[in-house]
């Protein structure tokens, strides 16, 4: 049996018709909340969070890649944040660069490699929820 919760919800109008007679009325609601509610929430903030990491990598490989200066307080931020999630791959290749007047491009591969390992685990801490869900 599938975990179930309900909540009810009553409520009494009293009003006047167009004729002008008294008129009551009783309207009941009903919310059913299931384990597969429960699931999608949870599902939902696996997601989420994905999207939050995978933003901040695709904003960090944008900015590296057109040349970004680190001084500046939003590439710093970003840089800052986005090594955290970006350094278990960033020894995976090398780090072509060119220089452009006084831009240096950066191209990272690693970082397109780190967004999608994030998303395959996200996937598979989705796939896990469902299953773990079903079987209670």
């Amino acid at each position: 049996m599938s975990d179930l919760k309900q909540t009810v919800t009553e409520r009494n109008v009293v009003g006047v018709d167009e004729t002008g007679e008294n008129v009551q009325q009783r309207s009941r609601q009903v919310h059913t909340e299931t384990a597969a509610s429960k699931r999608s929430v949870a599902s939902n903030i696996v997601w989420f969070l994905f999207g939050l990491i995978a933003i901040l990598l695709a904003t960090r490989f944008i900015l590296k890649l057109t040349g970004a200066n680190p001084e500046n307080g939003f590439a710093s931020f970003v840089y800052g944040v986005s090594g955290f999630f970006s350094a278990p791959f960033d020894s995976l290749f090398g780090t072509p660069s060119a220089t452009i007047g006084q831009t240096q491009s950066v191209f990272q591969p690693s970082v397109l490699v780190a967004i999608a390992v994030y998303a395959l685990i996200a996937w598979g801490l989705v796939k896990l929820i469902n299953i773990a869900s079903r079987s209670n």
